[in-house]
């Protein structure tokens, strides 16, 4: 893998956590025109600069790309955001429960996502890259990381254990999600040697989160290439960054359904026809949890139904055929519900395990859902294998947590 440190452009110490935003994608408009309220020094008049106009206004107008480069012109001369005089990388942590786990902020090379290097395991949309396109063409710069996995190397644990062992840079508690979040400078040039080699002899690096970023900015630098008569492939745009952890310290969290009805089916139809691939228990009142591989809780009509995957049903040998969003979408939503398309049937919304079963419960008491379906969570393991044989998931399988903070550290295209 090629990679390499960077001039990062970061907010004052005594400013990053006013700076600091949730990621661009994790929430509405609306919701972060309220975060951001009061606050001209938020990274959302960046990353979502149509809270700088009324509410409704389109987000994908011209003059809301354009009000992105205004602010961030603003954040640099008001000295809200400053760039570092070297290049370097960075150390980033993030504790969510008790437990932490730490990446290194890098710029990785554009070349290794053309050559699959870099391995995805999702679809893009061509909509989703365009609007990313727009906004990295625009400000000319990485306003936001991707989150990549890499095989465990315990020579880059030995370096990044250095410096957690220091004074951090920054040390804050995000109030949106009571999560602790320490960032440190690798600001010796023999480390930054080091991990550029150790980096070199990585056989891939996973995209975790962050596929339609990795997509949009891979594109502009292609883009940017073709426009200069001089490339050489070292410029800057053909780098764009990313924050890379161990994967054995990343933990992917489940990702349900819930449907709006039963397909014409009354409760007990639907139970029964369960029971052809499933054994099925019912659980009463109370939030059941699945346990394990190919085990499954469904709610409806107040109760939990405990659900494990008849031998046969599945086939572990296939590294997509063996995952539980495949086996649940194949033999309950288009078997059962008759929901043939995830990514556009009306009828299946998606709910992320970070709010926990008791959503699930919440939506289908209140009658907008009729029943709900919990998943155990994918591995990295699965997710690795999935993308080494260069296979896509089925939609809304993964849901890391936690979240990247923005405006830690940005990237320009330009030195």
């Amino acid at each position: 893998m090629k990679i390499k440190p960077f001039k990062g452009i970061r907010p004052p110490k005594d400013l990053v956590d006013v700076v600091q935003s949730r990621p661009y994608d994790v929430l509405n408009s609306d919701e972060a025109r309220a975060e951001a309220e009061g606050n001209e020094k938020s990274l959302y008049h960046i990353i979502k600069p149509e809270i700088d106009f009324p509410a409704g206004t389109d987000e994908h107008a011209p003059e809301i790309y354009e009000k992105a480069v205004e602010n961030f012109k603003k954040f640099q001369t008001e000295g809200w955001l400053v760039q570092d005089e070297m290049e370097r990388y960075y150390v980033y942590a993030q504790t969510m429960n008790g437990r932490t786990q730490y990446g290194l902020v890098v710029c990785v090379h554009i070349d290794d996502y053309a050559n699959g290097k870099i391995k995805k395991h999702e679809l893009t949309r061509r909509d989703k890259e365009e609007d990313r396109m727009k906004h990295i063409r625009i400000t000319n710069a990485n306003i936001e990381p991707v989150f990549f996995a890499y095989p465990d190397r315990p020579e880059l644990d030995t370096i990044v254990a250095k410096y957690v062992a220091g004074t951090p840079e920054y040390y804050f508690t995000a109030q949106t999600d009571g999560f602790r979040h320490t960032f440190w400078i690798v600001d010796n040039d023999a480390d930054i040697a080091s991990i550029t080699g150790l980096f070199e002899t990585l056989p891939a690096l996973y995209i975790a989160d962050g596929h339609h970023r990795t997509a949009a900015t891979a594109l502009v630098g292609c883009e940017k290439a073709q426009q200069n008569p001089v490339h050489t492939g070292k410029e800057e745009y053909n780098y764009f960054m990313a924050v890379c952890f161990p994967a054995s310290q990343l933990t992917i969290i489940d990702y349900n359904r819930v449907v709006k009805d039963l397909n014409g089916l009354s409760d007990d139809a639907f139970l029964q026809k369960l029971t052809d691939d499933f054994e099925v228990v019912n659980k009463g009142p109370e939030i059941f949890k699945p346990a394990h591989l190919h085990a499954f809780s469904v709610y409806l009509s107040g109760n939990w139904y405990a659900l494990t995957a008849k031998p046969g049903s599945y086939d572990d040998n296939d590294s997509i055929g063996a995952l539980d969003v495949t086996v649940s979408s194949r033999l309950i939503l288009d078997k059962i519900l008759g929901i043939k398309d995830l990514r556009s049937d009306k009828r299946v919304d998606f709910v992320g395990g970070i709010r926990g079963l008791g959503e699930l419960k919440k939506r289908v008491d209140s009658g907008e859902m009729k029943v709900a379906l919990a998943l155990y969570p994918v591995s990295m393991k699965q997710l690795i294998n999935v993308a080494d044989a260069g296979q896509i998931m089925p939609p809304k399988t993964t849901w890391f947590e936690p979240k990247l903070r923005s405006g830690l550290v940005i990237h320009s295209l330009d030195k």
